[in-house]
C-alpha cells in the first residue's frame, strides 16, 4: 500500500488497545500494521510552535489503516518526499508499527526509525521507509513516526521552546515505552536508529536528558555535523520571519498559514549563500534548520556530551558513506563544473585551519583535482568526520561503539554517484524502487550484489537491536576496526586514514554567528 491510500475496511483485523484508546490494523504479508497512530495531540492553534501534548483519547476501535499527514514542509528533493497522493489534516504527530504478531508475550526488539530530510523535509509515510522487509527478516518491531522539521520544528522562535522537532521525538519514544508492548515489543529493547538528519537527531537524542532511559540502543547512519549556536539560530530565524512577513515570534508566526512558511524557508534556501559573511559554514548547506545548542532542551553537542559520558550505557552503531556529497553535486548540477579557484574556497571554509587545511588535503591527495578535493572537504566536514568524531567521543566517555563505512558504489544510470549520501537507506529497507532507491537504482532494480548487501545490512541491524553486537569488533582507539560495506564484506583499519589524520582533534563546536 502506497502513502495515501486507504484500504477497505477489515473488521477481521488485528486490534490493540493503547493508552488512548483501542486501534484496529491490518494483516499483510505476514505481518500486523498499524499506520497513523497519534502519540501526541495536533501541534496547531494555542499549542502551534509549543512542546507536544499527549494524545486526545477517543472512543471505540480507531482505524489504523493509513499513515497520517505529514508535517508541513518544502516541496522536496532527489526524491526525499513521494510523488503520490499525501493525507490531509493536521494529526502530523503518529507513529506507525509493522509487528509479527501483537502478542503481548512476545517482548520482541523495538527498531524506531527517525527519517532524515535536512530537518526540513521528510515523513513516515514514505514509500522507502515501508519497514516490513526489514522487520520480517529480523523477527522485530518496527515502529516509524513523524517529527515536526522546518519552521514548525526546528527554528528558533521567541515564546517557543527550542528543538521542537527532537521533543515530538521524546513524546514518540515515551509513547512506545507505554504502548510498544500491547504491540508484542520489549520497551526495554528499544533502539533508536536513522540517516542524515535523522542521525543527527538521535546524536542530540543521546545528549538529553529528557530522552534518558527512553532507548537502550542507537544507529546513526551519516550524522550531519552542523548543530547551532543560539546566537546564529536567532539570526537565521529573523531572516526567516522577514521572509514571511512576519516578527520571529511564536504569537506572531502561529497565524500563518503554514504553507506561507514553508515558501519562506524555500525561498531563504536559494539564497543563503549571500549570507556567508555572517552565517559562515552554514551559509552554503542552503539548509537554514539544525538542532539548536540552546543550553535546556539540548546542553551541549553530541560530540561534548558523549565524551563526558552521556551515553556510556547506550550500545552504538554508527557510520557513513565513502562519497557522500557526490549525491548534492549531480542534484545541483556540478559536475563538471568546479573550477580550482572555487575548490580553493571550499578547502579554506570547511578544512581544519583554513589555509593550513587546504594546504593539508592537497598533501594528502596530490593527485585529485578541483572537483575531488571540492566533494572531499565537504564529504568529510558535514558527514564523515563527525560520526568517526562521534565514536571517539562515546570511547572518551567510557562507552562503546561498532563503526562501518560503505563503499560500495550504486549503480546508478550515469555511474557518478558512487557511495553517495543515502544510498544506505534502500539497502536497509529494502526498498529499492522508491524515493531515492529509484535514483540510485537504475529502474529500481536491485543487483544481485545489491541483495546480498541488503541482507547483510538487515541482519546485522536487527541483530544489533537484539543483543548490542552487530557481528563485527567495536571501535578501538589504537586499531580502529571498522566494517567495510562492499561487494564483499570485510572488516579492516579505517580506511579514510589521511582524512583522519587531517581532522584529529577538531571539536565540532556550534556553528557561530559571525557578526
Amino acid at each position: 500500500m502506497t502513502t495515501g491510500e486507504s484500504p477497505a475496511p477489515d473488521t477481521d483485523g488485528p486490534v490493540v488497545r493503547t493508552a488512548s484508546g483501542a486501534v484496529r490494523g491490518l494483516r499483510e504479508q505476514g505481518l500486523s500494521v498499524f499506520r497513523g497512530i497519534p502519540f501526541a495531540a495536533p501541534p496547531v492553534g494555542p499549542d502551534r510552535f509549543q512542546a507536544p501534548r499527549p494524545p486526545r483519547p477517543w472512543d471505540g476501535t480507531r482505524e489504523a489503516y493509513a499513515f497520517g499527514p505529514p508535517p508541513p514542509q518544502e516541496t522536496g528533493f532527489a526524491g526525499r518526499t513521494a510523488q503520490v497522493p499525501l493525507p490531509q489534516g493536521d494529526e502530523w504527530l503518529t507513529v506507525n508499527v509493522w509487528t509479527p504478531e501483537p502478542d503481548p508475550c512476545a517482548a520482541r526488539p523495538v527498531m524506531v526509525w527517525l527519517y532524515g530530510g535536512a530537518f526540513k523535509l521528510g515523513h513516515s509515510g514514505q514509500p522507502g521507509y515501508d519497514a516490513q522487509h526489514l522487520a520480517r527478516a529480523g523477527d522485530v518491531v518496527i515502529v516509524t513516526l513523524n517529527y515536526r522539521v522546518g519552521m514548525e520544528g526546528f527554528a528558533l522562535w521567541a515564546g517557543a521552546p527550542a528543538n521542537r522537532g527532537l521533543l515530538d521525538q521524546v513524546a514518540a519514544l515515551e509513547w512506545v515505552q507505554e504502548n510498544i508492548a500491547a504491540f508484542g515489543g520489549d520497551p526495554a529493547q528499544v533502539t533508536v536508529f536513522g540517516e542524515s538528519a535523522g542521525a543527527g537527531c538521535i546524536a542530540a537524542l543521546l545528549a538529553m536528558p529528557r530522552a534518558r532511559g527512553l532507548f537502550r540502543r542507537a544507529v546513526t547512519q551519516s550524522v550531519p555535523g552542523t548543530f547551532f549556536s543560539v546566537d546564529l539560530a536567532r539570526d537565521i530565524a529573523a531572516v526567516l520571519a522577514a521572509e514571511a512577513g512576519r516578527r520571529p515570534t511564536a504569537a506572531d508566526l502561529a497565524e500563518a498559514d503554514p504553507r506561507q512558511l514553508t515558501q519562506a524557508g524555500q525561498a531563504l534556501g536559494v539564497k543563503m549563500l549571500s549570507y556567508t559573511d555572517r552565517w559562515g559554514q552554514a551559509a552554503p548547506t542552503s539548509v537554514p534548520f539544525s538542532p539548536v545548542v540552546d543550553g535546556d532542551v539540548l546542553p551541549s553537542t553530541p560530540w561534548q556530551a558523549l565524551a563526558a559520558g552521556a551515553a556510556r550505557d547506550i550500545d552504538l552503531l554508527l557510520g557513513h558513506n565513502r562519497d557522500e556529497f557526490r549525491l548534492f553535486m549531480v542534484m545541483a548540477g556540478l559536475s563538471g563544473k568546479i573550477t580550482d579557484e572555487t575548490a580553493a574556497q571550499t578547502l579554506r571554509l570547511y578544512a581544519p585551519g583554513g589555509e593550513a587545511g587546504e594546504a593539508a588535503y592537497r598533501s594528502a591527495f596530490p593527485d585529485a583535482g578541483p572537483e575531488r578535493l571540492f566533494e572531499r572537504v565537504q564529504t568529510d566536514w558535514l558527514f564523515a568526520m563527525p560520526s568517526l568524531r562521534l565514536a571517539e567521543a562515546q570511547l572518551a566517555g567510557g562507552g562503546r561503539a561498532h563503526v562501518y563505512e560503505l563503499t560500495w558504489p550504486a549503480p546508478d544510470s550515469a555511474g557518478v554517484l558512487g557511495a553517495c549520501h543515502g544510498l544506505d537507506v534502500p539497502l536497509l529497507f529494502g526498498t529499492f524502487g522508491a524515493d531515492l532507491g529509484a535514483l540510485l537504482f537504475s529502474r529500481g532494480e536491485p543487483t544481485p550484489e545489491a541483495e546480498r548487501l541488503s541482507a547483510f545490512f538487515q541482519r546485522a541491524w536487527t541483530a544489533f537491536a537484539r543483543t548490542g553486537d552487530p557481528g563485527w569488533p567495536a571501535y578501538a582507539a589504537d586499531t580502529r576496526p571498522v566494517q567495510i560495506l562492499d561487494a564483499e564484506q570485510r572488516v579492516a583499519p579505517y580506511p579514510e586514514e589521511r582524512i583522519r589524520r587531517i581532522w584529529e582533534g577538531y571539536d565540532f563546536a556550534p556553528l557561530p554567528l559571525l557578526v
